[in-house]
Formats: C-alpha cells, structure tokens, sequence
C-alpha cells in the first residue's frame, strides 16, 4: 500500500514510525505546511515532500493518512474519499457537528476504507478486555468505569484550538464506551471543573471532568479526565458484570517491584500516549492496510468518529445547563 501523510507533527511522526516498520506499506510523500518540517520527516523514511494537491492526484498513492492541524481535516477527509484513497484520519474530524456530518455524507457517498484515530481499540489490553466482554466472562456487563488522565495539561495556545475537553481529551474514552458498552448511548450528564491551572479556565475550558453515560437499556459508564496526574499517565478500565469483573491497568516499563522494610514499590506507569500506545499505533495503521486490501470495515470509522463527537457536544451542553441531556437533542 503506498502510503502519504498529511502532516508533520508529533503525532505524523508517530505514523510514520509505524509506516517504516510495516513492511506491507511503503510511505511515498509527506506534505505540511511548514515546508522544512515535511521534508526533514520525508527525509527520515525515503519519502518525498509535495504540496497536498501532489497526493491527490497521483493515482499511485492508495491511502492518505490525516495527522494536519483539526481546522484541516473535514476537507482532507473528503478529498481522500473522492479520489478514491483509503485514509486513516487523526480525531477529531471537526469540532462541530454540522462540519463532522457533511464529511462523513461525503464519504458514505464515494466508499473508501476510511478508518478514524481512535488508537484506544487497537491497543492489545484493551482489545483483551473487549473479548472477554463478549465472550461473557463477566456475564451481563453493567457498568463500565474509564479512568484517563494526563501526566500535565498542554500549552495555553493548544487549548485555546482545542475545541474544549470533552472534544479533545474525553473524546477517545467516548469512542471506548460506545466500543465497550456496545449499545446506543440515551443520555449525558456531565461535571466539570478548573483544579489544575486557573489558565485554563481563563480561556473557557476545563480541565477536570466526570461524565455518565446511560444506555438505551439503563447500563451506566461513569468517565473520569483529568489534565494532571503526579505519577504518570493514568489509563485504566473496569467492566463490572452480573458474574464477575474485567480490569485493564495501567502499564509500566516493567514488571519490576521493590519489596523493603518501607513496603512493595512499583514503577511509576508509562509517561505519555506515545509510550502508552505505542504498540496501538502500529496495529491502527495495520487495520487499515487490512480493511484496503480485503474490503472489510476498518475498526474505527468515520461514523464513529461522528458518534462520538456527538457525545462531546451533549457533555458540553450538559455542563453548561447543568442538567441531563438526552442524545437524540444532538443531531
């Protein structure tokens, strides 16, 4: 699969990695804005730097893979999809629903594998609990508990283009508990504060959040964020069932423990995403390989990139009107 990436941040930098160490992908052009930055990236892997039109014309290229700033990536997304090419675009689609649902019309009316940036379902221990979900090792899930915290908030500026929280952050727990719960969400209630840098609030957002979900049959996922934690990045599941429960933990660099006079000691969990999810990065960029070269769906798609967009518009609603709001209100 010949491959290009739009972008050539962090997170495109991640992708390429994953590119390079899949031999069935050959990354051919990277493009970005910031010329220099394109071509140090396309440099790093034999690829070439070109403006985006240069990949959308070339026939050759079979898949685009989206990682450009949010404002670009409803018309990246639709480009893809008119010119044929699988594409993999990084969350979130747009920041407002009308935006996200003229994208996904697009797409839906030009078919493509088309695969969004929830990198949470291809991760192994997710995935793990996933299965044992649906094989009924817990019997009937009830209740669905999503940890995610940060190790410290980002930049002011990075917040204030962010699209708030729930849009940036809680997002990618939203897609878990659709994964998870498997079942249409009713209902959105959601909390928020500003406990970890006043800034933040200066620009209108928060930057700890709780939000409960409730299921069409009444199952409850309780989603805890934070910007901040003093240990690491916190990243842990719990599936409560009629028969039992499900737990994903979070990692560590080893399994090493210290056990002494002052008691057992653990290594502190693993710093950031890009450490976390490492191995989800590669296996996201796999998915949509598989899902263009066999025609299935890919695990993530542009509808649920959709859905879960609309769970961040109903939280954001909720936390401004301080009341329950039913999800058919979001269209």
């Amino acid at each position: 699969m010949n491959l290009a990436i739009i972008g050539a941040g962090r997170i495109a930098q991640v992708h390429a990695a994953a590119a390079d160490g899949d031999p069935r992908i050959a990354l051919k052009y990277v493009s970005d804005i910031r010329t220099e930055a394109a071509q140090a990236l396309a440099a790093a892997y034999g690829a070439v730097s070109v403006d985006a039109d240069a990949i959308f014309d070339d026939d050759q290229i079979d898949a685009v893979l989206i990682a450009s700033s949010t404002a670009t990536h409803a018309e990246f997304l639709e480009r893809s999809a008119k010119a044929g090419k699988a594409v993999l675009c990084e969350k979130p689609i747009a920041l407002d629903i009308e935006r996200t649902k003229a994208a996904v019309d697009v797409v839906n009316a030009h078919p493509v594998a088309c695969a969004l940036g929830f990198n949470r379902r291809h991760d192994p221990q997710f995935a793990a609990l996933k299965s044992g979900i649906e094989a009924g090792r817990i019997g009937q899930l009830e209740t669905l508990t999503i940890i995610s915290r940060d190790p410290a908030p980002p930049p002011i500026d990075y917040i204030k283009g962010s699209g708030g929280l729930f849009f940036d952050m809680m997002i990618h727990d939203f897609d878990v508990a659709r994964w998870l719960l498997d079942e249409p969400i009713a209902s959105v209630f959601a909390s928020g504060g500003v406990m970890v840098d006043p800034a933040i609030g200066e620009v209108g957002d928060i930057d700890t959040a709780m939000v409960v979900l409730t299921t069409e049959s009444g199952r409850l996922c309780h989603i805890q964020n934070s910007r901040r934690t003093a240990y690491g990045y916190d990243q842990r599941i719990e599936a409560f069932g009629s028969q039992g429960m499900l737990q994903a933990v979070n990692e560590n660099e080893t399994r090493l423990r210290y056990t002494g006079e002052t008691g057992q000691l653990d290594e502190p969990p693993k710093h950031f995403f890009l450490e976390r999810y490492g191995v989800a990065y590669g296996r996201e960029l796999g998915d949509l390989y598989e899902a263009w070269s066999t025609g299935r769906t890919p695990k993530a798609t542009h509808e649920d990139g959709y859905q879960s967009l609309r769970l961040a518009a109903a939280a954001t609603q909720s936390l401004a009107e301080n009341r329950t709001v039913k999800l058919d209100e979001i269209s």
